[in-house]
């Protein structure tokens, strides 16, 4: 190979490397290079497995949505949805492979942030876009009445979107994630890492399914009881996030043997984590409460408004016998 080509080579390979290392060698019990302005905006990960899949969701949608608009142009998909899910896409994109993604094995803090943005952002942005209504309105009648709607009214999904087991599968996934083998291990294998990241993707979208609303459910809640139960999660989080940060030692032996000589303690890490599950946490539950009450607020509006329509249809049509007896 001549040496022109084979310096090229090299210096095509050399940033290349500096992409994939935080993400290779925090793996083998390495740290990452030091978090900073820069690492920040350049350490991504672009995995094939990861990135794919979320464009392919992205294109699908977009074609369900051009074909709804052809096919009812007087009753397109709501732009808000269109909005919700590609902003859901965007920060599942930049929670698996930005920065964040590079860094989650070496940080505690930054897998954190991670987990919080898959949870508490990405899966209620994705439910408000709506997929199931889409996939209805988009499929034939007979796929709708075979496939889509047996799925739909099947035992499976009564049990699994039942808002009592989607909270506890919810809290459960947190809890048991955190206070079990689980969590080291998907911080020492990929594969592992993956799966978790599926499993807090699942529970969050399970957990905002019936509350949201914005899809057809098995069950349908009042808006009190939504209310109540997103209010109900925030203690839960609070108490994970208390025991994270008040711990006495490093919960977690990978980044208790890490060997990085920048950044906080991995103590000092783990309670910065706490506080980010604490504050963080409480702070996306109060903005969903906020948000639970002021769609009550509209529902009870709107209910006032068609009652009083009412009203005046009943009054225009008894008005002419009132005007004849008197």
């Amino acid at each position: 190979m001549p040496r022109h080509v084979h310096h090229r080579a090299v210096a095509g390979l050399v940033p290349a490397l500096l992409l994939v290392l935080p993400s290779t060698v925090a793996a083998h019990g390495l740290a990452a290079l030091p978090l900073d302005a820069g690492t920040a905006l350049t350490a991504w990960s672009l995995e094939v497995h990861i990135w794919l899949p979320i464009v392919l969701l992205a294109l699908v949608y977009g074609a369900g949505v051009r074909s709804v608009g052809r096919a009812h142009p007087a009753n397109p998909v709501p732009r808000r949805r269109v909005l919700a899910w590609y902003g859901g896409l965007s920060a599942l994109f930049v929670a698996l492979q930005s920065s964040i993604a590079t860094y989650d094995t070496t940080l505690f803090s930054v897998h954190m942030v991670q987990h919080l943005l898959l949870m508490m952002v990405v899966a209620p942005l994705l439910v408000l876009g709506a997929p199931i209504t889409l996939l209805l309105r988009v499929v034939s009648p007979s796929a709708r009445k075979r496939v889509v709607l047996p799925v739909l009214h099947s035992r499976a999904a009564r049990v699994i979107s039942f808002p009592v087991v989607a909270w506890v599968v919810f809290a459960g996934v947190m809890y048991g994630s955190h206070f079990s083998p689980l969590f080291d291990a998907a911080l020492e294998n990929e594969f592992v890492h993956l799966l978790e990241h599926a499993l807090y993707l699942g529970a969050g979208l399970l957990f905002w399914w019936p509350v949201v609303g914005a899809d057809p459910s098995p069950w349908r809640m009042p808006h009190p009881a939504r209310v109540l139960y997103v209010f109900l999660g925030m203690p839960w989080s609070s108490f994970l996030a208390l025991a994270i940060f008040s711990a006495p030692g490093v919960l977690y032996p990978h980044y208790a043997t890490l060997q990085r000589d920048w950044g906080l303690s991995p103590l000092a890490d783990q309670q910065l984590a706490g506080g980010i599950m604490w504050v963080g946490g409480d702070g996306l539950f109060l903005v969903a409460v906020v948000a639970m009450v002021a769609a009550w607020m509209r529902a009870e509006e709107a209910e006032g408004k068609r009652a009083d329509a009412r009203l005046d249809r009943e009054g225009a049509r008894h008005g002419p016998a009132i005007a004849r007896d008197q």
